[in-house]
């Protein structure tokens, strides 16, 4: 019965950020002469006998608080805080003679705390904690336990008899705390033919070790390939020792070091990976819990970048593709946008739910049993049933937009906007919007499955860019400025970013410093010059306010990088002068040419190089071969799974 280490280690990480000790324990009051016996305990004021909490004040006992499934207390502790303010309380279960250990909870800080003074304050209620003992879990390792076991059952297959595979492409990845993000990613990505033969076909270690630089061990084609030998190579992946045995079974085809050694590795640990890839971020830098998508995007970037001398090996294309956005004035007239993205973002319409009078059943049924005072089981509740196709409907969709400013009518009015696909990628993902923000800006995960089968066809979703007989909006520069080389605000740009609430000047400036390369351009620009002294200045239209002045060493600089001098002029513009931050435009802008400086309505006009230029561009039939599953129903918190099709 006693706690394992392993068992230690995994709260200890979920627990990352230390308890502080609480502001209320060193001057709390105590009052009453109650007696608490050293076991039998039940809640004052209903009949739980567990997860019950000893009010520190006047040593009341009541339950602990309702779990969204039904399951736990009954609120009785944080009802009766409420009623009469006393602050701390300990969990019934976990005093021993590891003081440390109980769990004690705060209500006005809202969080377990520290009680520096728990043995005295236990005292007081003729608790001797060096005889008990632990029955049971900490807040901590119940939400450990909670976000884990979420629907186990369901994601590991659990009633049937699943045999352990192993060999070449069967290699797990070892936890380095709170790691699953990275490892469910990247066991998907090296399952693609583009990455495998990247970094393991095409490149064996030693060639990835004679190109290094002088440090391997910080180089990122040097660590990818050393991750791809890892988990793709067999040499790391044998059948588990059985208890009694010395050296493991023998395998076919076995390496040819010796086999035993092998034997013992059960899986491989990707740190020095870890800390190559996460080194620029704030985030993945840490042992905090953190999102799938965005490691992946975070990863496909420092991808993308160490193959920037040789973009033809760049095995991150194989996701990347084109994205065009057709906006209808109401005058007739059309404006496109495109932009490049590697994964396809999909809302989730519950209205669209197959299941819809199952769902009213069963809400009917919680109502009644929680009226009651029952527990709904995991086992009756019933979960929307939503179809992809009508996600991927959704995305291609006609979608108002209110308040556009039509350059044509000079006046703003109600446009439709609709979008397709320039390029069909070799291997397409699909992120679900599972996370969403509820009223308050109060984020929430959608309990929700997703109906995909196994082969769909978005064939219909290409985009077909300019038509015979539609006819281009008309820059939208204020009269008397056509002579000036400025560019003009993306009405359509500066219209979502309002709609989030931006300043419309703000938003203007944002669009035109960004060249109008995008929402999430305009969007990353604004954040990051929020506090910039002439935020507010008026946007003057002459010629001379077009000309930025740029320092020529940094031209120079960027020009030693590989990059045109045109293309480094534009970026230092879009940037305020920062090489770093114009190095980044340049990556996200990879179809930027000198003509990209006009407006991009008008620049639809003449021939230039599409978006998408030399992306790979195949049919729009794609067979599911990958999913990476965020279980839990948290959004800060949780545990990520991936189910790949192998062969």
């Amino acid at each position: 019965m006693a706690e394992g280490a392993e068992r230690k280690e995994q709260v200890a990480a979920w627990t990352a950020d230390k308890k502080q000790i609480s502001a209320y324990a060193m001057d709390l009051r105590q009052i009453g002469n109650v007696v608490v016996p050293p076991s039998g305990w039940k809640c004052a004021k209903c009949d739980k006998r567990d997860n019950l909490w000893l009010n520190l004040t006047d040593g009341m006992i009541l339950c602990g608080r309702r779990n969204w499934d039904g399951t736990g207390g009954n609120n009785h502790a944080i009802e009766y805080y409420k009623e009469t303010g006393y602050p701390l309380a300990v969990k019934l279960g976990t005093i021993t003679s590891d003081l440390d250990a109980a769990d004690v909870f705060s209500y006005p800080e809202d969080d377990s705390v520290i009680d520096p003074l728990l043995a005295q304050h236990l005292a007081y209620f003729g608790i001797d904690f060096s005889s008990l003992q632990k029955t049971e879990m900490t807040t901590a390792e119940r939400e450990l336990d909670q976000n884990t076991n979420f629907d186990w059952d369901r994601i590991q297959e659990s009633g049937q008899d699943v045999e352990p595979i192993f060999g070449p492409g069967y290699t797990g990845l070892v936890n380095l705390g709170n790691s699953c993000y990275m490892a469910a990613t990247m066991q998907v990505v090296f399952s693609t033919q583009s990455f495998c033969r990247r970094y393991y076909m095409n490149q064996s270690l030693k060639m990835a070790f004679e190109t290094a630089p002088a440090d391997p061990t910080v180089d990122l084609n040097m660590q990818l390939t050393k991750l791809a030998h890892g988990l793709l190579s067999g040499k790391y992946s044998f059948p588990a020792v059985e208890k009694g045995e010395t050296t493991a079974p023998s395998v076919k085809d076995a390496v040819s070091f010796p086999l035993h050694i092998s034997a013992m590795i059960e899986g491989i640990p990707p740190r020095m990976f870890k800390a190559v890839i996460a080194a620029s971020h704030p985030e993945f830098s840490t042992m905090r819990q953190q999102d799938a998508l965005e490691f992946f995007l975070h990863f496909l970037d420092q991808v993308e970048r160490s193959n920037a001398v040789k973009p033809e090996l760049d095995p991150s294309r194989s996701f990347k593709f084109g994205v065009e956005e057709r906006i209808l004035c109401s005058s007739g007239k059309v404006a496109y946008n495109k932009r490049l993205d590697y994964i396809l973002s999909l809302n989730i319409p519950l209205h669209e739910a197959t299941n819809k009078e199952e769902l009213e059943a069963f809400n009917k049924s919680k109502a009644e049993k929680i009226s009651e005072g029952k527990d709904v089981s995991s086992d009756e509740i019933v979960r929307p049933r939503v179809p992809l196709e009508a996600c991927l409907a959704n995305f291609a969709a006609p979608e108002e937009i209110p308040d556009f400013y039509s350059s044509a009518l000079k006046a703003k009015t109600t446009a439709i906007k609709t979008a397709g696909l320039t390029s069909f990628p070799d291997y397409l993902v699909l992120h679900m919007r599972k996370f969403v923000m509820e009223a308050g800006w109060v984020p929430k995960k959608l309990d929700v499955y997703i109906d995909v089968p196994d082969v769909i066809d978005i064939s219909h979703m290409r985009s077909k860019g300019l038509q015979p007989g539609e006819e281009l909006l008309p820059g939208a520069a204020p009269e008397g400025a056509a002579e000036s080389s400025q560019p003009v605000a993306d009405e359509a740009i500066v219209a979502q970013l309002a709609s989030m609430g931006f300043n419309q000047l703000h938003c203007q400036k944002a669009a035109i410093n960004t060249l109008n390369a995008g929402v999430e351009e305009a969007m990353n620009w604004l954040l990051s010059h929020m506090d910039d002294p002439d935020i507010d200045a008026p946007i003057t239209h002459g010629s001379q306010s077009a000309e930025i002045s740029i320092d020529q060493s940094k031209v120079d600089t960027l020009i030693s990088f590989g990059f045109q001098e045109e293309i480094a002029r534009m970026a230092l513009k879009a940037s305020g002068g920062d090489i770093e931050k114009a190095t980044d435009w340049i990556f996200n802008n990879p179809s930027a040419s000198a003509s990209s400086a006009m407006d991009t309505n008008a620049s639809s006009n003449g021939p230039s190089t599409p978006v998408d230029a030399g992306l790979p561009d195949g049919g729009g039939r794609y067979r599911l071969f990958g999913i990476v599953s965020h279980i839990g129903t948290s959004t800060q918190c949780g545990h990520y799974v991936a189910h790949i099709l192998k062969d």
